[in-house]
């Protein structure tokens, strides 16, 4: 029975999560499975990855294929580096202590690159939000400068249409005594 690693999709329409799974590769893709390996999230930056390495492992030596999204993930997890030492340790290269240290400070520099990834991406949104805010406050400024300019002719017209009715109101005045006189 040809086994292999792969995605079973789950989720919304636009809103994919997937289970990494061990299944006979000629099911189905939402079919029977194997064994459950984990799940992927890929919607969030970094993607969410939960994995059993050691299962993953197990399946992998056992001759289990992996898809190409799968060995990728697998590669990011480090089941594909556990693998590979447990085969030098098969093989005498390696001691198991030495292989188990090996992958525990490939662990350590991955997770301070992830973390590293994150606190980028975590400067890079407030920066972007920050820029965002200042532009808004140039638009806002500009409008109520623009609004301002606008009122004040509003004023200078209301004192120019006042002085001027009250000189058309005083001529009236002087011609009706000017009748009066005549």
């Amino acid at each position: 029975m040809p086994v292999k690693l792969r995605l079973q999709r789950h989720g919304k329409k636009g809103k994919p999560y997937y289970w990494i799974i061990a299944a006979d590769s000629r099911m189905k893709r939402a079919g029977r499975y194997l064994e459950k390996l984990g799940h992927y999230s890929p919607t969030t930056n970094p993607a969410q990855i939960e994995l059993d390495v050691d299962s993953a492992v197990k399946w992998l030596q056992n001759g289990a294929q992996p898809t190409d999204t799968v060995r990728a993930i697998l590669s990011y997890k480090g089941a594909l580096l556990k693998n590979h030492l447990a085969g030098g340790v098969r093989k005498g290269a390696l001691t198991e202590e030495q292989a188990e240290t090996k992958f525990n400070e490939w662990l350590e520099s991955k997770k301070g690159s992830i973390d590293h990834k994150k606190a980028t991406l975590s400067e890079a949104q407030e920066k972007a939000k920050a820029e965002k805010l200042v532009a808004e406050k140039a638009v806002s400024d500009k409008r109520a400068a623009d609004a301002a300019a606008a009122a004040a002719p509003e004023k200078e017209e209301e004192v120019t249409d006042v002085a001027a009715e009250t000189a058309t109101e005083e001529v009236p005045a002087e011609e009706k005594e000017d009748n009066k006189e005549a």
